[in-house]
């Protein structure tokens, strides 16, 4: 990236270290244009060629200016044509080959920062860093294209990236509190990040799905309620261990059961029953010797008695553990 000299104008530096973008490792080996130009002569490009590139346009329209700023920049990245109306990279700097060493490389020299204003541009971010040795700055978007206000930040070195991350007065742009992340770290904390939210919204969906279930069950309990007169009993014991399946086997041959109101580890409930109550309550009483148990060790009573629009259900008769 071009370094500020004193024989440089504020658009002469704007302007080389944008060709010099173009040109570096971090574009053009995706650049499909710039590389089919590079092989059309000998890796020259005109600099009339380089104008049909926006921001470059931008900046100037003026071929002189371009190639004056080429050669006062002291990357020594690019040459620039004895006519000067063509630039090309050095021979002296060729791509690298990109393979895991160097990506590894890149990882270990890039910084992230979040925390610019939107309206941001990267000029400014250029301008408030004034580093020397930052190969690259990418700005990241997300899919309309807009700035979201973090970058990645490649330095020429890994030590540059280091010495960067020490700095404190890059902590707040305008006001801003910044934050400044090693790429590693980023990524770890993106994973960290990633995997807190698929275990929240896994817990948020099961949440969303008992409610769901539980507002049908109301609703088709409040149905067959409102059909049913003495259907109703409510219960209550230690019942820690007792599942719903357990309702079912105690009154099996005694009542049919049609609705199960419990939930495992409660001490109290309510079922619903195709037919009296009461009737299911002393025909399961009588055949286990006058005492409810389930599970063989945990007897339950019958809580309260209902009062429905047609009457009072039927009397249930308390257990000797009833309350």
């Amino acid at each position: 990236m071009a370094e500020k000299q004193e024989n440089m104008s504020p658009i002469e530096i704007k302007v080389a270290r944008q060709v010099e973008y173009y040109f570096g490792d971090h574009n053009l080996p995706k650049d499909k244009f710039l590389k089919e130009q590079l092989q059309l002569d000998e890796g020259w490009v005109a600099l009339e060629t380089l104008l049909k590139f926006n921001r470059l346009k931008s900046l100037t329209t003026e071929i002189s200016v371009i190639a004056e700023a080429i050669q006062k920049s002291n990357a020594g990245l690019l040459e620039v044509s004895e006519d000067k109306t063509k630039i090309r990279r050095s021979p002296d700097k060729p791509l690298p080959e990109i393979n895991d060493d160097y990506k590894d490389a890149l990882k270990h020299k890039s910084v992230y920062m979040k925390g610019f204003p939107l309206e941001t541009t990267l000029d400014q971010i250029q301008e408030w860093l004034n580093e020397k040795d930052i190969e690259n700055i990418q700005l990241r978007r997300n899919l309309q294209r807009l700035f979201k206000g973090s970058v990645f930040i490649c330095f020429v070195t890994e030590e540059s990236a280091k010495k960067f991350l020490e700095r404190t007065d890059i902590k707040s742009f305008k006001d801003n509190e910044m934050l400044v992340l090693s790429r590693e770290d980023y990524h770890a904390k993106k994973a960290e990040d990633r995997k807190h939210y698929k275990a929240e919204s896994k817990a948020k969906a099961k949440q969303d799905k008992d409610d769901q279930q539980k507002q049908v069950e109301d609703k088709e309990m409040g149905l067959l309620l409102s059909e049913k007169t003495g259907c109703l009993l409510k219960f209550s014991g230690e019942l820690e261990d007792v599942s719903r399946e357990d309702f079912h086997e105690l009154f099996s041959g005694h009542g049919k059961i049609k609705w199960v109101d419990f939930t495992r580890g409660a001490k109290e409930g309510t079922l619903l029953f195709d037919g009296i109550a009461k009737e299911a309550f002393d025909n399961a009483k009588e055949a286990h010797g006058g005492e409810l148990k389930i599970k063989s060790n945990t007897p339950i009573a019958p809580k309260r008695e209902r009062e429905d629009n047609d009457g009072p259900a039927a009397k249930v008769p308390k257990t000797e553990n009833g309350s």
